[in-house]
């Protein structure tokens, strides 16, 4: 594998999808991290950029998908039944290096992930910015979709995010277990107040940290 960035057009059931790949060194990769953006932005979103910039040195190569409706040039996102063939129709792309696979993504992409990654036989799932409940109606919880990924799952959540508050994550349990880790004073796409102590630097370095510590673990 060159550890040169590059990407890649994947044809899926649902459109064209696109994998933008950071690669980690051959010698040291040794497993792939795919995430997804949410359903209001792209790759572009800071914390999936911080995770591209600092995994690959630690043996993490970071697949960076883009999904078809986005490709396309849509503005409005596809239906989750949607956005579920794309991600299953590029993951033997994402499969392809011969490494381990941790499905994962933010807000709508965590879903995703969340949703078919027992099926996909993902190493993990990396939530970041789960939507637990739309902002203000906690009464549409989505915690099945969470606690149902069947595979070791962190959730990377901002301690002042509208979809869902840490807080208001059910306890994990022995059939439903997941980490949780909560971001201090970042909204739902990790931006910290000015005045809110940690900088915005400090901010994305805690999550890279975080995610890269529940990585090393994970049971390859």
């Amino acid at each position: 594998m060159t550890t040169r960035t590059h990407t890649e057009s994947v044809d899926t059931p649902a459109g064209e999808a696109r994998i933008t790949w950071h690669p980690a060194p051959a010698r040291t990769a040794r497993l792939v991290l795919a995430v997804s953006h949410g359903a209001g932005g792209g790759i572009e979103a800071r914390d999936l950029q911080a995770l591209a910039a600092a995994l690959p040195a630690q043996g993490v190569t970071v697949a960076l998908v883009e999904q078809p409706w986005r490709v396309a040039g849509k503005k409005v996102a596809a239906a989750p039944k949607v956005l579920d063939e794309g991600w299953r129709g590029l993951w033997p792309a994402l499969a392809k290096p011969g490494l381990p696979v941790v499905a994962g993504g933010r807000s709508a992409g965590a879903r995703v992930a969340c949703r078919t990654a027992a099926e996909l036989g993902a190493a993990g799932v990396l939530a970041l910015a789960f939507p637990l409940h739309p902002p203000g109606r906690p009464e549409k919880s989505r915690a099945e979709e969470l606690t149902g990924a069947g595979r070791p799952t962190l959730v990377v959540q901002g301690g002042r995010d509208p979809f869902g508050r840490p807080g208001e994550f059910p306890p994990p349990t022995a059939r439903a277990a997941y980490e949780l880790v909560e971001v201090a004073h970042a909204d739902h796409g990790f931006a910290v107040p000015k005045k809110a102590g940690p900088t915005q630097e400090e901010t994305l370095e805690a999550i890279t940290g975080a995610v890269a510590a529940w990585l090393a673990g994970l049971p390859l």
